[in-house]
C-alpha cells in the first residue's frame, strides 16, 4: 500500500494544474448559485462514469434526531442533494464522501480585493466566495476519484460522493441517511479555519445548545413618565434575570467539575462551558423607565457521549430551581426558548478509519496529522447519529470564511492539491483499490 500512496502523491503533484483549474470552475459556477454548483457536480460525476441521482426535499420535513432548530432558523426553500455512486470492483469496504455546495448569501463583495467568482490565485492562495465553505470539499471528492483513475486504479468498495446542502439547517446529509444512504464509513470534506489544514483530522465534535431565558417584571404603580423615584414599587426584570444568571453560572461551575472528556481537557483544560453571550432589556433612550422584560442569551457546549435531551433537562432544572427560590419568579416563572441544539459524536482513536486517514495523510502528503477535538457542531456528527456510521473530516488550509464576515475567502493551493491526494489515499486505504480492466 505504501507504493500506492507514493504513486498518488506523485500523481497529485503532476496533476496540480488540472486540480486547481477544476476548483476554479466551481468558484465560477458559484456566481450563478447553488443550483449551478450542483449541476457542475453532476456533470463531472457522469463524465467520470458514476451513476448520478438527485434527491429534492424540504428542510422542514427532515426528521431531527438528537438535534432541534426553531422554525425561524430553517430556510424553507426546497433543496436538492446530488449523489454520485462509483461501484466498487470487489468486496472492499464502502465509503461516503460528503460536502456542501451552499454558501453564505453574497454581500459586501465591494470590500474584496479579488473577484469573488473568478478563482484568482495570488501568493499560493485561491480566492473565491465559498471556496473554503465548502467548494473545495465539493470538488475534492470527484477529483480524488479522477486521480485514482489516472493511475489506472478503481476502488474495491463502493464510493458514494454526496453534494448535500447544509447551511441554515438544510440537513441534506441527514435526509439522505433517512432515505437509505449508508456505508461502512464516511468522510466529511471541509476545510477548517484552524490554521493547520491537513495536519488536523476532525474525529470529535462536541454538541451545543443555544437558548434564551425570558424574564418578566412589573411596572411601578405610577402614570409618571419618569419612574426612577417609584422603582422600588415595581419589579425590575433585570434584577430577576440576574437570579437566573447566577443559577446558570452555578450550573456551569458544577458541570465544569463533573463533566470530563480527556481530549478536551488535554487541549483547553475543560470539557464543557456555558457562555452567557447576550442580554437585552429596557429602552436605551428611556433610562428612567423600569425594564419589564429581560432576555438572557447563552450557549452550552458539551462533549460526547452526553445527550442533548439530558443537557436541556439540566438547564430546565437549574432555571426552575432558581425561580422556585424567588417569590416573584415562583409566581411568574421565566420562559426558556430553545433556538438550536445538536448532540456531539466521536470516532475512537484506535478506529481503522482514523488509522487509514493518518496513513494516507502521512504517505501522500508527508504530514503527521493530529485529531483536533475543538470542533463544535461539525457535520461529522450526522452519519454517526443518524446511522452509527463512523465519520471523520479533513480539509485544506483556508481562511477568511464568508460565514465569519471574512473578506477574500481563500484556500491554500498546495494544500488543496494535497487534500485531493489525501482523499484518494483514504479511499485506497479504506476501500482498497485494484487495476482497471483494459
Amino acid at each position: 500500500m505504501t507504493s500506492i500512496l507514493q504513486d498518488i502523491a506523485e500523481a497529485s503533484a503532476r496533476e496540480r494544474a488540472r486540480i486547481l483549474d477544476g476548483l476554479r470552475t466551481y468558484v465560477r459556477a458559484g456566481k450563478d448559485g447553488e443550483a449551478a454548483v450542483q449541476s457542475l457536480f453532476a456533470e463531472t460525476a457522469e463524465t467520470l462514469g458514476c451513476s448520478v441521482e438527485a434527491s429534492s426535499y424540504n428542510p422542514a420535513d427532515v426528521r431531527m434526531i438528537e438535534e432541534f432548530a426553531g422554525e425561524a432558523a430553517i430556510d424553507p426553500q426546497a433543496r436538492t442533494s446530488i449523489i454520485a455512486r462509483c461501484k466498487g470492483a470487489g468486496n472492499g469496504r464502502s465509503l461516503i464522501l460528503f460536502a456542501h455546495p451552499d454558501g453564505e448569501p453574497v454581500t459586501g463583495t465591494d470590500r474584496w480585493r479579488h473577484d469573488p467568482f473568478a478563482g484568482e490565485v495570488e501568493d499560493g492562495r485561491l480566492y473565491g466566495w465559498g471556496v473554503a465553505d465548502d467548494l473545495s470539499g465539493v470538488a475534492a471528492g470527484l477529483q480524488a476519484l479522477e486521480l485514482l483513475a489516472s493511475l489506472g486504479l478503481r476502488p474495491e468498495g463502493d464510493v458514494l460522493i454526496a453534494s448535500t446542502p447544509s447551511k441554515r439547517h438544510a440537513r441534506g446529509v441527514s435526509r439522505l441517511m433517512q432515505e437509505g444512504m449508508t456505508a461502512d464509513a464516511a468522510l466529511y470534506l471541509h476545510p477548517a479555519e484552524s490554521g493547520v489544514g491537513l495536519r488536523e483530522i476532525k474525529a470529535l465534535a462536541s454538541g451545543q445548545v443555544e437558548f434564551r431565558v425570558i424574564v418578566e417584571g412589573r411596572q411601578p404603580p405610577t402614570t409618571e413618565p419618569l419612574q426612577t423615584a417609584f422603582g422600588h414599587l415595581g419589579v425590575n426584570a433585570i434584577d430577576k434575570a440576574f437570579v437566573i444568571w447566577d443559577a446558570l453560572k452555578r450550573l456551569d461551575a458544577r458541570r465544569g467539575e463533573e463533566v470530563h472528556h480527556p481530549a478536551l481537557h488535554g487541549e483547553v483544560g475543560r470539557s464543557t462551558n456555558i457562555m452567557m453571550s447576550h442580554i437585552s432589556a429596557g429602552d436605551p433612550k428611556r433610562l428612567a423607565r423600569l425594564a419589564t422584560s429581560c432576555t438572557l442569551g447563552a450557549a452550552l457546549a458539551f462533549p460526547p457521549p452526553e445527550k442533548l435531551s439530558d443537557v436541556c433537562a439540566q438547564i430546565e432544572a437549574a432555571v426552575a430551581e432558581a425561580a422556585a427560590s424567588d417569590p416573584w419568579l415562583s409566581e411568574n416563572p421565566p420562559r426558556i426558548v430553545w433556538d438550536s441544539g445538536t448532540t456531539g459524536a466521536e470516532v475512537p482513536g484506535d478506529h481503522p478509519l482514523l488509522r487509514a486517514a493518518h496513513e494516507a495523510i502521512r504517505g501522500v502528503c508527508g504530514l503527521e496529522a493530529h485529531v483536533n477535538p475543538m470542533h463544535t457542531g461539525s457535520d461529522i456528527r450526522n452519519p454517526m447519529i443518524q446511522k452509527n456510521i463512523p465519520t471523520i473530516g479533513i480539509g485544506p488550509l483556508c481562511g477568511d470564511l464568508s460565514q465569519n464576515d471574512g473578506v477574500d475567502e481563500w484556500v491554500d493551493t498546495e494544500d488543496h492539491v494535497r487534500f485531493v491526494g489525501a482523499v484518494a489515499g483514504i479511499i485506497a486505504q479504506w476501500c482498497g483499490v485494484s487495476k482497471l480492466q483494459a
